[in-house]
Parts: structure tokens; C-alpha cells; sequence
């Protein structure tokens, strides 16, 4: 097993962002457009926030009842990104140890961090790619 290798190797370098200005709308719609679970918020090229698709979920009710496309499309228009997002989120240097970032998701219960060098959004990881990192040491 390669035992330090950078987080470089296995994150995702074209991040889809919203920026902090747009409507929850927008957010949603590219969750769902890009197939991801996570979206950085950005204030030109800094990262300010982070919105996962679990935080959009406990703001609707169309996953549990049915018929109430409405109620959610009026909370989305209701709140701002701002109210929703994960202010000033942990993240991570592209020279990351891989191990080091398995430990944080561990220990800290995150899902995904933004890949931050010199103040600028450089990518994303989650605990998606570590977990296919670790498989492909199996191989």
C-alpha cells in the first residue's frame, strides 16, 4: 500500500460551486443535475461555505409526503444560502496524507471537504474517494 500519498491523487478537481448570492433553487438544481451530494459555496475564488444534499433534505417534505412539491418550493424561496450552508467549512491542502483525511471524516463525522491551496478552491473530496482508494489497494 502506498502509504503517503497526497489527497491530490483522488479528489475531484472541476468543482461544480454555487456562489453565495445564488438562490437555494440553483443549489438543488445542480445536486441534481451533476449527480453530487455536496456543493462548495464561494465568494469569488474563496470558499465560504458548503451545502450537502442531507441539508436540503431536511429543509423539504417531498421525500416524505406526497404531493408536497408546493410546501418545498416555497421553503427554497423562503431561505438563502446563507441560512442553509455550512459557514466557514473545514478543508484540506491538495498535499494532504490520504490516511491523515480518512482519519478527519472518521473523527469528525464529514462527509466531504473542500480542497483548499493559498485561499483557493482547488478541488473536493469525500469519503467516496477513499473508500475507492482503499478498494483499488486490494486489487
Amino acid at each position: 500500500m502506498k502509504k503517503r500519498e497526497p489527497i491530490s491523487h483522488i479528489m475531484t478537481k472541476s468543482v461544480i460551486t454555487a456562489n453565495e448570492n445564488d438562490g437555494l433553487r440553483k443549489v438543488v438544481e445542480k445536486l441534481k443535475q451533476n449527480t453530487i451530494r455536496h456543493i462548495p459555496i464561494v465568494k469569488g475564488k474563496e470558499v465560504v461555505g458548503i451545502i450537502s444534499r442531507t441539508d436540503i433534505n431536511r429543509l423539504t417534505f417531498g421525500a416524505l409526503f406526497e404531493g408536497q412539491e408546493g410546501a418545498d418550493e416555497a421553503i427554497l424561496e423562503m431561505l438563502t444560502i446563507s441560512q442553509v450552508m455550512t459557514s466557514k467549512p473545514k478543508t484540506v491542502s491538495s498535499d494532504t496524507i490520504i490516511r491523515d483525511l480518512a482519519e478527519i471524516f472518521v473523527k469528525e463525522e464529514f462527509h466531504a471537504l473542500p480542497v483548499v491551496d493559498n485561499g483557493e478552491l482547488k478541488g473536493i473530496v469525500t469519503t467516496t474517494d477513499v473508500v475507492k482508494y482503499f478498494l483499488e489497494q486490494y486489487d
